[in-house]
């Protein structure tokens, strides 16, 4: 057997390569147990190095190196997901060249996960992910040579999302049967996102210090800051008398956080419980984003005008939502009050 090269490392049945070159470290698998193989792969990937350095030859990365570098770098609200995506594509691209990325080496990769009963939402999501990490290989990251990590990005197509389930919003009978059914703590969650419309990761996030007390109202709203809002901008969120009394309810029950269990912070609502819940009443349909759709619905139908339910379920539009004047907020306090239906009439209320 040749003498071995420095930076060749035996994980497992494979050869790694960890060494420093031109500066940087490398470290990605060789894909081979044979040392001669390995050896020739980490002396094809230094002179890939010095072609870059001296001629200006762009390096051949991996998509394991952009994925890796777009998880440590990337502040989206959603980054978990991305991650858990990112950790099921490793497997059929994360050692293939950026460059060799495109529609047909992720052909494997939908057609398992469609095989598995995966719907074309969730693949499209695992789809943007790529075609996001190579749009920014090719464009904005650059490295050490002065190079970006890709001359060209591919065109990565979504799938068609005709498979794609349609919303469930609840009736107040169904909320009554299915609320009653959650713990304690999980029911809160859900009455204050029935009545507000954030977001999962909103409600999970919430925190005490963005809360702000609006005088001339005797009110307060929560101020979410743009990075947990998954359009990335800054959301109001005002309180009709229902959230009001969820959030007076926790006040004082910890420091940092307004939606706890045992102390701790709750992750995620779509957890166990909540799976539990729904089947015990029959409403297995009815995701946790259906409450976001159940607020919509409600405005909708108390004839808020679709401007004041754009800034209430925190969408995108043409108007500043995050510096609202007191009377603005009073205006939209009173829309979402509309929503709050008597115990008397709930029997008999639909949406």
């Amino acid at each position: 057997m040749s003498k071995k090269i420095p930076g060749l490392v035996k994980r497992g049945e494979c050869w790694h390569i960890d060494k420093v070159i031109k500066g940087r470290r490398v470290c990605q698998s060789t894909g081979t147990s044979d040392l001669e193989e390995a050896q020739c792969y980490l002396a094809r990937l230094m002179e890939e190095h010095r072609q870059a350095t001296v001629y200006g030859v762009r390096p051949k990365r991996i998509f394991k190196e952009a994925a890796t570098k777009y998880l440590l770098e990337s502040q989206k609200a959603s980054l978990k997901d991305a991650a858990l995506h990112l950790k099921l594509l490793d497997e059929y691209i994360g050692d293939l060249p950026l460059e060799s990325i495109h529609m047909g080496t992720l052909q494997s990769y939908i057609q398992d996960r469609r095989t598995q009963g995966v719907k074309n939402r969730t693949i499209n999501y695992a789809l943007q992910t790529v075609r996001h990490i190579l749009n920014l290989a090719a464009m904005e990251w650059i490295d050490e040579h002065g190079l970006t990590w890709l001359a060209t990005a591919p065109k990565i197509k979504l799938l068609s999302q005709l498979d794609a389930r349609k919303p469930s919003p609840l009736s107040w009978e169904q909320q009554a049967r299915l609320f009653g059914e959650l713990p304690e703590h999980l029911a809160k969650m859900a009455l204050f996102k029935v009545n507000t419309g954030c977001r999962e990761q909103e409600v999970c996030s919430l925190r005490w210090e963005w809360e702000e007390y609006i005088p001339e109202l005797k009110a307060s709203v929560f101020v979410i800051p743009a990075h947990v809002v998954k359009n990335r901008m800054a959301r109001v969120v005002v309180l009709n008398s229902e959230a009001r009394a969820v959030i007076d309810q926790l006040r004082g029950q910890h420091s940092e956080y307004v939606f706890t269990y045992k102390g701790n912070r709750v992750l995620t609502m779509n957890n166990t419980a909540w799976q539990k819940a729904r089947k015990r009443v029959g409403l297995t349909q009815v995701r946790i984003h259906d409450l976001k759709h159940t607020f919509g619905r409600r405005l909708r139908a108390a004839s808020v005008s679709f401007e004041d339910r754009q800034d209430l379920l925190g969408h995108k539009s043409s108007r500043i939502t995050d510096h609202y004047s007191s009377a603005e907020l009073g205006n939209l306090i009173a829309a979402a009050e509309k929503v709050c239906v008597s115990e008397s009439r709930k029997s008999h209320a639909t949406i």
